[in-house]
């Protein structure tokens, strides 16, 4: 008996040590084709789970509530319809990224992490073998060499560890980092929703490499040292046609009650329109600006209004979605459901404007119902400067227009 009851107990010794999770930092993979697309994660005991921060670089970004079932750690990312499970082994965990991708299937990838390891892709070293530009023009070319897109990169470097990011017309790639390895740059980016590899041959000016998104996206790239390079003015992308001097709409909130810039709430007072989606990082970027710029500006006769273009309009799926997004943000202002995430039918629930080219695209208008900017995409804190015109210009415009009789 005695001997029975000693095996039990190392037994459940044995299986609650399997399930312990050491909490600091750790380094996490996810597969891609272009091999592994490395992460970094903060994991931390909370109540009765475990809070989960992923890093990129300066980002910092918070998974939710992540807890153990049976012997795996799942983290949950539920606004970008995102999951971690891993298997807990000591020092290592192993399993599976699933999200669900707009058509309601599953994409998934294997994914490990080891625990006290920092590092991106190699560790730092002082003197990189080659060198990295500051600004390139850049050329994104899709798998089957149909479709094409101008880009400006922008990075920092410090010794062999490099941070920066992809501008484009419709945003950016968001909070990039990596290393020189060699003769090679490798750059990743992880936040539950994209999962983005960059790597690239250095040859003097020249860059060139693949870009793999998810686990089967592929893009092939080049790029060009210049210091000039800039895309096209994002103000002039979005139009409304001719014979139309404002927008027009009415869509539910997640009460179900209609709104239009028609209610009382709008009236005589400077509009800003976000069109965005929940299951968009860039307007999550967004988001993180204007929620809080909201607040401290509210009260000088200024409006927020979000269209929410969700992967449906089922009300029992897209409501619970807007809710989660504004709770976790912090949105006080008014986010309606507007139309699904494919940007032809976006445009077709605006039809004065040219197109809905990119989530976001932020529309300005004044105390007279008029529109005064339409800003296409965004460039989020990962650009650096970028980020901090976009601001400037931000508050120039509004200052401008709440000066206005």
């Amino acid at each position: 008996m005695k001997k029975l009851l000693l095996l039990s107990l190392i037994a459940l010794a044995s299986c609650k040590n399997s399930t312990e999770l050491k909490t600091g930092a750790w380094r996490g993979t996810v597969q891609t084709a272009g091999g592994e697309l490395p992460f970094g994660l903060d994991i931390q005991k909370e109540g009765d789970g475990y809070a989960v921060v992923v890093v990129n670089g300066d980002e910092k970004l918070k998974m939710d509530k992540a807890f153990i079932k049976d012997d795996s750690l799942h983290i949950p990312m539920e606004i970008f319809d995102s999951e971690i499970v891993a298997k807990i082994d000591g020092d290592k965990l192993t399993g599976y990224w699933k999200k669900m991708r707009s058509n309601f299937t599953f994409l998934s990838s294997a994914f490990e992490a080891e625990y006290g390891k920092t590092y991106r892709f190699a560790e730092a070293t002082d003197a990189p073998v080659s060198t990295l530009a500051s600004k390139y023009e850049v050329l994104f070319l899709s798998g089957d060499k149909q479709d094409s897109t101008q880009s400006v990169g922008v990075f920092e470097t410090s010794g062999t560890q490099v941070k920066g990011s992809f501008l484009t017309t419709t945003g950016d790639y968001r909070f990039l980092v990596g290393d020189i390895v060699g003769d090679s740059l490798k750059l990743s980016c992880f936040d539950g929703s994209n999962a983005f590899l960059f790597k690239a041959k250095i040859d003097g000016d020249k860059l060139a490499g693949g870009f793999w998104a998810g686990p089967t996206g592929f893009e092939s790239w080049t790029a060009t040292k210049n210091d000039s390079a800039e895309l096209p003015d994002a103000t002039k992308l979005t139009y409304l046609k001719e014979g139309y001097k404002t927008v027009d709409f009415s869509f539910p909130n997640t009460d179900n009650k209609k709104i239009s810039l028609s209610d009382e709430a709008y009236k005589g007072k400077v509009v800003v329109i976000q069109i965005l989606g929940s299951w968009c990082p860039n307007c999550m970027d967004e988001s993180k600006f204007l929620a809080p710029w909201y607040k401290k500006n509210k009260e000088r006769g200024v409006e927020i209004v979000g269209l929410s273009y969700e992967k449906s309009t089922d009300t029992s799926f897209a409501f619970p979605k807007i809710k989660r997004m504004k709770e976790r943000f912090g949105m006080d202002y008014e986010v309606l459901l507007a139309g699904t995430n494919n940007k032809d039918e976006a445009s077709k629930t605006l039809p004065m404007l040219n197109k809905v080219i990119g989530f976001p695209t932020t529309i300005f208008i004044d105390k007279k119902g008029q529109v005064r900017e339409i800003h296409t995409g965004f460039s989020g804190p990962g650009t650096g400067h970028y980020y901090d015109e976009f601001v400037s210009d931000f508050n120039r415009l509004i200052d401008k227009l709440l000066a206005e009789k």
